[in-house]
């Protein structure tokens, strides 16, 4: 029997994965369905594919790690556990790089550059953009395929089934494992981590700097474009700290030595299933397009349960 602490963590988690799934879900759908009617995609369309289609494969892997830990053994093989482990960290590493990539994009967009290498770029940004998703996927490879040579300790079952006895809980001793695998998440993390907080920051910045401008400028009446930006910057505020957190919370995951059972494990859990899940309905938040196409999805469903209640009485 789970305690309480551990079985409303594992229903926020729950809550959480299926909100992702929606949200994820819906921006693909969004932006697929736009580039086959258009058979065009802009840059930043093509980020938010990938990025959400990375979160939605990111989340099954959060619900298959949680069902590994409080459910079923079948993890504690060391051939399942080392696939499973692979795959995470890929899909976790790519949808850290694609993130990345959107807000570079935003800031390279946003931001009036002087210097001619960042002018360059930023005529250049739309081009560059394939080739840096392909070498998000290249990078997210290289720093997750070494799992398959690295097997820690917690998980001491062979590949045909025989485990010692204390297999199933977690060991209070570190290993080497658990350094190998730190610095592989750690060495993924860290560019895109700087990347993100560099290009955030210089876009809160240009946006409080407009924003005061307009202020300034502005009549008695307040200009739509003050709330337009004062709603990115708090958007943009919200990624870091979701990012931030979840961060530290997979690292928390990762270096634990304690029981899978333990409450440090519970909220980390529910950290990290916390940034896919939020950031997806930020996006569909500040996005003019994804908003208008939820907003034509819930008139949609409203119109078809309005008709479902008047029809019996038809």
């Amino acid at each position: 029997m789970l305690p309480p602490v551990l079985i409303i963590s594992i229903s926020i988690v729950a809550i959480e994965v299926v909100v992702g799934f929606i949200g994820n879900g819906f921006i693909t759908a969004v932006n697929i369905i736009n580039w086959i009617k258009s058979k065009k995609i802009s840059s930043a369309d093509m980020i938010l594919i990938f990025l959400s289609t990375s979160r939605f494969i990111l989340q099954v892997t959060i619900l298959m790690y949680i069902h590994s830990l409080y459910f079923v053994d079948v993890f504690k093989l060391a051939s399942v556990y080392k696939a499973f482990g692979t795959v995470w960290m890929f899909v976790n590493h790519a949808s850290l790089w694609f993130s990345t990539w959107l807000y570079v994009l935003y800031c390279v967009k946003i931001i009036n550059f002087t210097q001619w290498l960042l002018l360059q770029i930023k005529l250049r940004i739309a081009g560059m953009v394939p080739w840096l998703l392909l070498g998000s996927l290249v990078i997210s490879s290289v720093t997750s395929l070494p799992l398959l040579w690295i097997t820690p300790s917690t998980y001491l079952c062979s590949s045909t089934g025989n485990c010692r006895v204390n297999s199933t809980e977690h060991i209070t001793d570190w290993d080497s494992s658990h350094l190998y695998l730190f610095l592989l998440y750690f060495v993924g993390c860290f560019f895109p981590l700087v990347l993100s907080v560099i290009a955030s920051a210089l876009l809160i910045t240009s946006l409080w700097k407009h924003t005061k401008k307009m202020q300034r400028y502005a009549d008695t009446f307040r200009d739509p474009l003050i709330d337009v930006h004062l709603t990115a910057i708090k958007s943009i505020i919200s990624f870091l700290i979701l990012y931030l957190s979840s961060s530290a919370a997979q690292i928390l995951l990762i270096l634990t030595t304690s029981q899978s059972k333990d409450v440090k494990v519970a909220v980390s859990l529910v950290v990290t299933g916390a940034y896919p899940s939020i950031h997806s309905i930020i996006l569909i938040i500040i996005n003019s397009k994804l908003k208008l196409a939820f907003r034509i999805l819930c008139q949609h469903f409203q119109c078809h349960l309005e008709n479902v209640t008047l029809s019996p009485i038809l």
